[in-house]
Formats: structure tokens, C-alpha cells, sequence
């Protein structure tokens, strides 16, 4: 006999009492789960469970067996479901979190393509400049930007980014260019206030030296396009990624303030809530993204 279906009739004589209830959960006669377990027995030549008129229950040997066989049936099943979950046509409802520059910038220009491919995915995009937590707040995934929290969620990179200090060649014109990062006192900065310690830029000296830097801000926003339109209109000097500004920057509209200093490169990730399988709906999503970001990152934006 089936050496996984032995073990499937003990199992759920175990979890339900009795051989008749067994019978009725695993849809076969009380006497075919009766002939798996007896084979079982007299396999491992072990007394499994103890049988009486009124109940059946396992013995020492057979509750240690039991825990062990139920792992292994677990495991089975998930494998099962692993192959049918690979090979479903991916579909349903995907809410994703994304922060508004990104997402406004690159993510939204993409979905076209990505609801042609896959018609039967409908997607929920919430723009937001927090951290969302997203089992609790039931989100299938996000993409997050910059070191990545200690976390449970799995994540994927996607590409690169950069931060630059930026601003317009107007604003050098007006009010000269800084040389080194001291000289940063003297000039009229712009500020992102949703940013944590959104006054403190964590800059990098030519010497590989960390610095960070308490700055009077100008200007404050929350939010990072705004501090583009400002860089370009002349108002002063931001700190802003590559993915918002290099489009500014290829038309020559913003310049880097401090061009000899270390650009500070970060990640962009998609991360997804943890377990063994992934949605199909968000695997999709994700391997597309990887490939709608191939050729960008850091400095190509």
C-alpha cells in the first residue's frame, strides 16, 4: 500500500477519534482505512493505536509517530497546493502601497502594460509618504525606497537610485555654488518635511567621511515634486532622488550642487508579506516590475 496514504488513515483516525468519522472525512469505506492502518503497523512493527469498542486512541509510540507524520502530510499537501498555485492564471484583486513621487513618476505609467497583460488582475495603488504596515492594513505589497527595515516581509530589488543635492542653474547664477558641505550654511535649502529629521542631510565627504548636516530649510514640503518644481524655479538647493530629478537633470534644468561629493545610492525594493508561496497576482507583478525597471537605475532616469 501507499506508504503517504497509510500514513494519511492513521493520521485522521487521530484527529477524529474513531475510524468511522476517518472513513467519512477522507471519503473511502471504514474498512479501507482499517486495511491502511493495520498495513502501516505491521510495517514499522509497531502498535500504533490502542482500540477499544467505545474509542480509539494512539499509543506513546503512536502519538510521537503521529506528530511526525503530520509534518511530513503538511508538507505534502503544501507541495500540492505550491504546483497548482504555480500554474493558476493569476487574477484578483492586487492592492499595492507605493510612495507618491514613485509612484506618480514610474509606477503609474507602467500599469497600462501590465493590466493589458494580465486582464484578469484588477489593481488598487495607494499613493502615501508613510510606512504602512501590510498584513495589518491589507496590502498585498509595496515598493519601498532606501534601507529596508529589520522586518519579516520578503523583498525583491527592482534597481537603484540616487540622492543628489540639486538646483537650478539660475539659482548658481544668483547665488553662487557651493564648494564643500560647510559651505551649505551660506545658501537657501529646501526641505522634505515627511522625511524622518527632515532638517539633517546625511551627506558623504570626498575623504569617504560621514557627515550629517542640521540645515535651516527655506522652504518645507511634503512632497518631493514640489521640491523639483522649486529647485527648477530657482528657489534653492534640494536633496532629492535620482528617479525624480533625472529628467530635470538630462534637460539641463537642474544642476548637482557639489559634484565631487559620493552619490548616496539606494535600493528600490518590492516587498510582500512573508510565507512559502507567493500570490500569483503579486509574483506577476513584481517579475514585471523587474523588467520594467531593467535599464533604469542609479543615474538612468
Amino acid at each position: 500500500m501507499d506508504r503517504l496514504t497509510e500514513m494519511e488513515a492513521f493520521a485522521t483516525v487521530v484527529d477524529q477519534g474513531g475510524f468511522t468519522d476517518a472513513a467519512r472525512k477522507m471519503g473511502i469505506s471504514k474498512s479501507a482505512v482499517s486495511k491502511h492502518v493495520s498495513s502501516l503497523e505491521a510495517r514499522l512493527g509497531a502498535r500504533l493505536l490502542n482500540r477499544t469498542t467505545r474509542r480509539v486512541s494512539p499509543t506513546e509510540i503512536g502519538l510521537a509517530y503521529y506528530d511526525r507524520a503530520r509534518r511530513v502530510l503538511n508538507d505534502a499537501g503544501e507541495a500540492d497546493a505550491l504546483v497548482t498555485s504555480m500554474q493558476s492564471a493569476p487574477s484578483g484583486l492586487l492592492r499595492i502601497s507605493v510612495a507618491t513621487d514613485f509612484g506618480v513618476n514610474h509606477l503609474s505609467p507602467v500599469l497600462g502594460d501590465f493590466l493589458s497583460e494580465f486582464p484578469d488582475i484588477t489593481v488598487n495603488m495607494v499613493l502615501n509618504n508613510r510606512y504602512v504596515e501590510l498584513i495589518s492594513e491589507g496590502f498585498d505589497m509595496a515598493v519601498r525606497i532606501g534601507e529596508l527595515e529589520d522586518s519579516t516581509l520578503r523583498a525583491r530589488k527592482l534597481t537603484d537610485t540616487t540622492r543628489r543635492m540639486i538646483a537650478s542653474p539660475g539659482y548658481f547664477a544668483k547665488h553662487g555654488r557651493p564648494e564643500k558641505i560647510d559651505d551649505l550654511n551660506d545658501h537657501k535649502l529646501l526641505h522634505y518635511s515627511n522625511a524622518a529629521n527632515s532638517a539633517v542631510w546625511k551627506l558623504t565627504a570626498p575623504s569617504g567621511e560621514k557627515r550629517q548636516v542640521r540645515t535651516a530649510g527655506w522652504l518645507t514640503v511634503n512632497d518631493g515634486q514640489s521640491l523639483l518644481n522649486a529647485c527648477v524655479g530657482g528657489l534653492g538647493i534640494a536633496y532629492l532622488p535620482s528617479f525624480l530629478y533625472g529628467d530635470a537633470m538630462s534637460k539641463g534644468l537642474v544642476e548637482e550642487a557639489i559634484p565631487d561629493l559620493p552619490a548616496d545610492t539606494q535600493g528600490i525594493y518590492a516587498v510582500y508579506p512573508p510565507g512559502r508561496f507567493t500570490q500569483p497576482k503579486v509574483r506577476a507583478f513584481i517579475d514585471f516590475l523587474v523588467h520594467a525597471f531593467a535599464e533604469k537605475g542609479p543615474d538612468a532616469w
